[in-house]
Parts: structure tokens; sequence; C-alpha cells
């Protein structure tokens, strides 16, 4: 059986119940209102179909050393200079439609603050979305303070949280859904890790990837 995130099941019952009511039409109508109820009831159940895939939650082992926030490719891995975390290596991480959408704490810590910043809702994967709508999770953890950013994207204009300031977090557990497609920033102290075990375009699941190993 699959099991439906946290805020996707109003998608996908609203995607059923369209479904359901045409099939009705269809049964009691006849003609071009039969025809064009039949069409409808089709489109609805292959929409219902696909939300069922964006907003599937699967049960996920657990992997070593600091772990994927986000299902999807690695899109861009850098170092910089940050205000909140300070000389860090940033992993972002693009999710693409048929991806799980539910992201995960990357590592054991507690959310010090959650931040929210409004803004626009250019492609994801674009340079310009580093001023879409974005929510900032800042995680103390024992190696530091840890950033995540969800990056809402074009279709994705919706970020549901699943935690609050001072939610006790262990590593892999849920912290979030974006809707649809979108992006994922990982923030994390440069000093702390020891190496970026990922590639430039390389998938990896939330949760169960190491993204990165940390120094004792």
């Amino acid at each position: 059986m699959i099991r439906i995130a946290e805020g996707g099941m109003p998608w996908v019952l609203a995607g059923v119940s369209f479904t359901f009511i045409f099939l009705g039409v269809c049964y009691f109508t006849k003609g071009w209102v039969f025809l064009v109820s039949c069409i409808l009831a089709v489109f609805f159940f292959l929409i219902s179909c696909l939300l069922l895939v964006f907003f599937r939650d699967p049960e996920r082992i657990i992997g070593r050393g600091v772990t994927a926030v986000a299902d999807g490719k690695i899109r861009e891995i850098i170092n910089l200079q940050d205000a909140e975390v300070g000389e860090c290596v940033r992993i972002s991480t693009f999710m693409n439609i048929h991806n799980v959408h539910v992201n995960r704490s990357p590592f054991a810590g507690t959310i010090e603050k959650i931040i929210h910043h409004p803004g626009g809702h250019v492609p994801a994967f674009q340079k310009e979305s580093d001023a879409n709508e974005q929510l900032v999770l800042l995680l103390k953890t024992e190696i530091g303070r840890l950033k995540i950013v969800q990056i809402a994207g074009t279709i994705a204009r919706r970020i549901v949280p699943y935690v609050t300031e001072g939610t006790v977090l262990k590593k892999g557990e849920k912290i979030g859904l974006i809707r649809l497609g979108s992006r994922v920033d990982l923030y994390l102290p440069a000093k702390r890790v020891k190496a970026v075990v990922v590639q430039m375009h390389e998938r990896v699941k939330a949760g169960e990837d190491a993204i990165a190993e940390i120094n004792d």
C-alpha cells in the first residue's frame, strides 16, 4: 500500500473525487455530455495516479554520515561564507516532479530557528531561483550549526513544514514537504566536513544516501 505524505492527501482525494463525479455523470448521460464526462473522468484518473506518485512517502533505511535532505539530483557543490553557518559547504539538490517530495533531517539536532522568505516562483534549477519563496531551518547539532533551505519553484508553490522551533530531530526524521518539484540547499560547516561523498548530477534519496563524512 502506498503511504501518502502529510499535506498531500487533500490533493489526492480531490483528484479521486473528480474522477468518480465524472464517472457518475457518464453513467447517467448520453451523447456529447457522456463523451465529455468520460474524457474528464479519464483525465482526473490520470491526475490522481500522478498525485499518488508525487506524494508517496516510502520508508527509508537511514544512512551513515550526513545524509541527503531531499530526493533528487545534486546540482551544485560549492564552498562559501554564510551569515548563519560561517565558512561552509553548500550542497544543492533539485527535486523533479517524479521524486519523493518529503524532506528529511541530514543529522540529529534541534531546530533553532525557522525563517520564511516570500519571493517568486521561477524554475528551481535557474540561478534566479535564489529569490524564490524559501523556508530556512537552522539546525543545532554536535558538529555545529547546519542550515537547510527549502526553495519553492514554478509548480511547487507551497512548502509544508512538519517541524517548529525547538523540535528535536533524529537523523533522517521528516522535516517537511515541498509540493511537486523544487530545490533544497544544505549548508554544512566546512571545518567539520571530512569529505563530500557525492558528485554533481548524482541522484540521491533523502535520509538514505550519505552526502558527506564528518571529522571525528
